[in-house]
């Protein structure tokens, strides 16, 4: 009787179906199968509790007062807690039940047996997670790692050094190292001889950490167009003059990287999209991958390559396999995302992914592809998808 009179509950993350139990005082009866009707002598004439599988969470009332009906979708998410999870009569309750219904969404999402029936079967393709996009949804970093390994996925890339051992735990490597600059390290870059000094320094650093635990490649990047590269009123460094100075710059460590075993991988970003400050970068200087190719093949190492993001590719030059066939001699990281809105790599973007996977072997690519994009929905179902489609 303590349902609400409502129609539908909020569309919300899923539970599972050991997650619902009620409690009526000297009696307990749990929801233990995958279909069933739960019923107990004083609820028989009010409520009945119906568990089925499904993908939301919602509730409808027929009959009045008699006959009340919780209608709980679940996914096959076996969770299963150590102790019972309890909801007593007086807190069978809207609020309460969503609330329960999160908590067990975000724990399910780690602990699915079910991911390991899904992901990798190929395995032709070395597929990645970028902690970053899950880590905005609530994500930890050992979260992300149970995830990627569950899905058969061999690495969690762009996380701190710290966080490695982590990784290790799970059978994972980092594909790609952060440069390991404070703040945003995209805007100080190798194209601004003003911060060449900070960057090759945190670039070392990360460089000594690669070595250390058998990380293969460390990010880099041009960095805003701007002199100051947060104020677009101090004027502008020239595309030329800041190819030279990134090549200059990079020439200073590429020595240190090959005599540790490390790759450095310069990336190339979109400028078009500034809808939001991870989507794109208006006033960065590496926004043509021809132009970020050129400046890596310019540097003259075999440890230096470019990361070719395929959604940023997209957004500012297209033509994406011939484009790889053109960048293959220099292309050392691969990263997604569906376009527009860097979302899932689902029907609603316009990215198709399969024949660029397909393009990535013929080219005898041999490193990691990095899921990259933002969840807009649920982050463990949009991960599934995006791990099976790029596992050609």
């Amino acid at each position: 009787n303590q349902i609400p009179r409502r129609r539908h509950f909020k569309r919300c993350p899923f539970i599972h179906k050991s997650m619902l139990h009620i409690n009526n005082q000297q009696r307990r009866t749990v929801g233990h199968k995958s279909m069933g009707i739960i019923n107990h002598p004083k609820f028989r004439l009010h409520n009945s509790v119906v568990i089925w599988h499904g993908d939301s969470l919602r509730t409808a009332f027929r009959g009045g007062s008699k006959k009340r009906f919780l209608l709980v979708t679940v996914r096959d998410c076996r969770l299963n807690p150590p102790e019972p999870i309890l909801m007593k009569e007086q807190s069978f309750s809207r609020r309460n039940l969503i609330k329960l219904a999160g908590g067990a969404a975000v724990t399910a999402a780690f602990t699915s047996e079910a991911a390991k029936k899904h992901g990798v079967k190929k395995g032709r393709i070395n597929q990645s997670v970028v902690h970053w996009c899950w880590g905005e949804r609530g994500w930890k970093i050992e979260d992300t790692a149970k995830a990627a390994a569950d899905l058969g996925c061999k690495s969690v890339e762009l996380v701190s050094p710290n966080d490695w051992p982590v990784l290790k735990k799970h059978g994972l490597t980092c594909a790609i190292a952060p440069n390991g600059v404070e703040g945003p390290p995209f805007m100080r870059g190798f194209n601004n001889p003003d911060y060449h000094d900070m960057v090759i320094k945190a670039t070392k650093e990360t460089i000594d950490a690669c070595a250390k635990f058998g990380v293969k490649n460390v990010i880099a990047f041009n960095g805003y167009k701007w002199k100051k590269a947060e104020d677009p009123q101090s004027g502008e460094i020239s595309p030329e003059q800041g190819a030279k100075n990134c090549v200059k710059g990079l020439k200073k460590i590429i020595g240190y990287a090959e005599k540790k075993g490390v790759t450095i991988c310069i990336e190339h970003l979109n400028t078009r999209d500034d809808s939001h400050p991870m989507k794109g970068h208006p006033g960065y200087q590496g926004d043509k991958i021809d132009y970020v190719c050129d400046i890596a093949r310019a540097v003259g190492s075999p440890n230096m390559k470019v990361l070719f993001d395929i959604y940023h590719v997209q957004i500012m030059d297209g033509d994406v396999i011939r484009r790889m066939e053109q960048c293959k001699d220099v292309i050392g990281h691969i990263h997604t995302a569906g376009n527009p809105g860097r979302k899932e790599l689902d029907d609603t973007q316009e990215i198709n992914y399969p024949p660029i996977m397909r393009k990535l072997l013929d080219i005898g690519y041999k490193g990691h592809v990095g899921q990259e994009f933002i969840p807009t929905g649920d982050p463990m179902k949009g991960l599934v998808e995006a791990v099976e489609l790029c596992d050609v």
